[in-house]
């Protein structure tokens, strides 16, 4: 089978190979735009090469596919290598996080680290991609997953997640909602003070009760700065230490949120695709302009799932979901990039640290890593950039 044939058949697939009616979703424009983003994608190496086709082309990239896309026994396998991770030991000393208790923590650990760094940045977009792919070979290296990381697109389900099979609670779900706690008011975002967004209580708030990560622990965070950012969970203990990173047991909680689900639509998604050719206007309508009152495509998705971690700015990873949903965040960026090769392949703006807005600007050259202990090499901007080229070899369907 061609590639192309193999591509469209990944990208059709959104339709027609989900379990039941229920599970079905059209073709969106997202996907169109992601399509003709290949097709440019083709058209370009074939005229200019591959930078590094002894390692990577098209013929060998892998494919990464939404979740609705994979069959059960693809799902269960993703499931089964993320819970494996969950159950490692840590690299991280306890003398640097004590709350880190498996190899999943090691990667909270440097998310909660480098938060400040990675978001609002120049790296934002290059730093996740390749926090995500890192996560992608642990899968594999260490609990034998075979195959490509999925990505959950929101738009085909921004109506009601959770009718969806990526969060329907089923044993082939990333788990559903939480208990539903009622008597909540709102709790504002990013943060309480100035409180430039108010986000009214979800479906949920309580502890996860269905699919295969019911009984998932949540080890780290919150920030003790940030307790209030979920308003209502009085349920949710202080973290022992300040910077988050102490040892802090808990469910796993949700609180599923329509009205951030709502800023995920197809509409949002492919608005922010078309209409903003600079980088520096994408990536900061991407990830919200709270003073407007927009809260942005990667915060909604984030709000979606809620809960003391899905929500926390720090420590977001500690819900498994982070992943695929940093999945749709890249193949976005990825359509951005491939509609305008040329002018968006390496375009960078941004500066180093949203504590520092007069500070310097990134540059390709600038280093991004994980620290010591999750056991990936620093690499710079540069080399994440391009997903056939550095350490990657990866498309979208």
């Amino acid at each position: 089978m061609k590639l192309s044939v193999i591509l469209t058949a990944g990208l059709l697939t959104i339709a027609s190979a989900a379990p039941n009616n229920a599970h079905k979703k059209k073709y969106q424009e997202n996907d169109r735009l992601a399509h003709k983003g290949m097709a440019n994608l083709k058209a370009y190496v074939a005229k200019n090469g591959y930078p590094a086709p002894e390692k990577c082309t098209l013929k060998n990239a892998s494919v990464r596919k939404e979740w609705s896309s994979l069959s059960k026994r693809q799902r269960r396998d993703y499931i089964k290598a993320v819970q494996c991770l969950g159950k490692l030991p840590a690299k991280t000393p306890a003398s640097v996080a004590p709350g880190a208790k498996s190899r999943y923590d090691d990667l909270v650990v440097t998310h909660i680290q480098q938060a400040w760094n990675i978001h609002g940045t120049a790296n934002f977009l290059a730093w996740h991609r390749y926090y995500t792919w890192t996560f992608e070979q642990m899968l594999r290296n260490e609990c034998g997953y075979k195959g490509a990381h999925p990505y959950y697109n929101w738009a085909h389900w921004a109506d009601n997640p959770k009718r969806g099979p990526f969060f329907d609670g089923s044993s082939t779900s990333m788990s559903g909602d939480g208990s539903y706690i009622p008597g909540r008011n709102y709790s504002c975002f990013p943060f309480e003070d100035p409180c430039l967004m108010k986000l009214q209580p979800g479906s949920g708030g309580g502890c996860v009760t269905s699919g295969p990560f019911k009984h998932w622990k949540t080890n780290m965070g919150p920030l003790q700065f940030m307790l209030k950012i979920p308003e209502g969970l009085p349920q949710v203990p202080p973290n022992p230490q300040a910077d988050g990173l102490g040892y802090n047991p808990r469910c796993l909680r949700r609180d599923m949120s329509q009205q951030a689900a709502d800023a995920t639509t197809d509409f949002e998604v492919s608005s922010l695709i078309k209409n903003f050719n600079d980088i520096a206007t994408f990536q900061t309508v991407y990830q919200g302009e709270f003073a407007e009152g927009r809260m942005g495509v990667h915060t909604g998705g984030h709000y979606t799932i809620g809960g003391d971690a899905g929500s926390d700015f720090f420590n977001s990873p500690a819900d498994p979901a982070f992943f695929p949903h940093h999945g749709m965040i890249d193949r976005v960026w990825w359509t951005w990039q491939n509609q305008d090769i040329e002018s968006r392949q390496y375009a960078i703006a941004g500066g180093t640290s949203i504590r520092d807005p007069g500070g310097r600007n990134g540059t390709l050259d600038d280093l991004i890593g994980f620290g010591e202990y999750v056991g990936a090499p620093y690499i710079t901007i540069r080399d994440a950039m391009n997903t056939l080229d550095g350490p990657f070899c990866y498309i979208y369907a």
